[in-house]
């Protein structure tokens, strides 16, 4: 799905992924999850470019991308905006 028939929400989604993605290719600094946060954002791209993503592995991608950043504050706010495009799709189901 590409071009006026792409969800708004898909297509912000593989934005944010691809700016966070670049900010931590660029990142010199090494940390022991950095692995682990290049995983998950490659795994956020590739749901956004299959077009509308599961809710839910949206949601834990963002949870293990999170945890593998950590404090990072270079960081922050691209991890602040794959968040804003992850609670496009809505709000996780109450339990």
């Amino acid at each position: 799905m590409t071009g006026i028939d792409e969800d708004p929400r898909v297509a912000e989604l593989r934005t944010a992924v691809a700016l966070l993605r670049r900010r931590l290719a660029a990142l010199p600094a090494d940390f022991p999850d950095r692995a682990i946060a290049e995983d998950e954002l490659a795994a956020l791209a590739a749901m956004a470019a299959g077009g509308v993503p599961e809710i839910p592995r949206l949601r834990a991608s963002l949870l293990l991308i999170a945890g593998a950043i950590g404090s990072m504050s270079a960081l922050a706010r691209g991890l602040a905006e794959v968040r804003a495009a992850v609670d496009l799709f809505g709000e996780p189901p109450r339990r």
